[in-house]
């Protein structure tokens, strides 16, 4: 029984043995790392990565790749600081933003789902025009907001505990609940494994395919006016390479780039591994440069650790 449980969630069990290895490093060796501030701030991060990341791991598990977020997210926070400054309410924009993000995503899942467009040619298509459009609209400036009452809010915390890492856990629960317990969360998971034998069980899969890039484009809308709250402006520079981010913890976090399998859990725990090497590496003073160089080992190193510990299990 209890090997059985073991093999089952071998691959959360080693994420978890690797983040409790970075808390281990970082502690020692990057000052400042445990402090009540630094562990907050490192929640603050996740959110960033970790909405957009249950999306993704939905659009990961049906086959799919999707490469426009981070400059969705950017592009979701200069719209919504162009309508606040339009002296448009905060609820009326967010709104907005959100039916944006869903249309372009719903865009993206057309091309793919309607069109027969591979998924990482329609989101790379769509990175390229969300990218140049942002930064053509601010002529790659900061569009700043004026105070808001609602985005302080959401850029606070309850207690000592960050609104958007609340947003975060939320927002978990409901694609947890998508993922087990509704026929679109299982047509997800057939469409990913074999997408021709789903559509023969009934499995409309255009229209699934549609709705997950739907959701991350939703999620990214999320993202972005999060990160316009955090940064009191519309930045189209902001969130450059978040994309790389949320599908490497993703990835790390377990689920098959070839579809049909991977968890949420295994990406939340992919979130806190991202998140707490770039928070440790910024601590240790390394150079910003390197620091890419550094992840990208460590990311490499992790999926690696994971595929052996699966394989291992199978074996047994």
């Amino acid at each position: 029984m209890l090997s059985d449980l073991i093999r089952r969630y071998i691959n959360e069990i080693g994420l978890i043995l690797v983040i409790a290895l970075l808390y281990f490093i970082f502690s020692f060796n990057a000052p400042g790392f445990n402090s009540l501030g630094n562990q907050m701030n490192i929640l603050r991060d996740a959110a960033m990565v970790g909405i957009a990341a249950w999306a993704m791991t939905l659009v990961i598990i049906a086959g799919e790749i999707d490469v426009s977020v981070g400059p969705m997210v950017a592009f979701s926070s200069v719209c919504l600081a162009y309508l606040l400054q339009l002296e448009i309410s905060f609820a009326l924009s967010a709104l907005l933003i959100l039916l944006l993000g869903f249309g372009l995503g719903s865009v993206a899942g057309m091309l793919r789902g309607v069109f027969g467009i591979p998924s990482f040619v329609a989101t790379l298509g769509l990175w390229s025009i969300l990218r140049g459009l942002g930064l053509f609209m601010t002529d790659a400036l900061p569009v700043p907001v004026e105070d808001s009452n609602v985005l302080d809010w959401i850029a606070g915390e309850i207690g000592v505990f960050p609104i958007s890492a609340a947003a975060m856990l939320v927002i978990f629960v409901f694609f947890v609940f998508i993922s087990h317990k509704t026929a679109f969360g299982r047509s997800i998971y057939a469409i990913g494994g074999n997408a021709t034998a789903a559509q023969l069980c009934g499995i409309n899969v255009r229209a699934v395919r549609i709705l997950v890039f739907a959701l991350s484009g939703l999620m990214s809308a999320v993202t972005g006016i999060l990160l316009t709250a955090r940064l009191g402006s519309g930045n189209a520079g902001a969130a450059n390479g978040m994309e790389f981010d949320v599908i490497a913890a993703v990835v790390v976090g377990g689920t098959a780039l070839a579809g049909g399998k991977g968890s949420l859990f295994g990406s939340l725990l992919g979130v806190l591994v991202i998140t707490l090497i770039g928070n440790g590496l910024v601590l240790l003073g390394i150079d910003s440069f390197f620091q890419q160089v550094v992840r990208g080992v460590i990311i490499v190193l992790a999926v690696l650790i994971n595929i052996q510990l699966l394989q291992n299990s199978r074996r047994r």
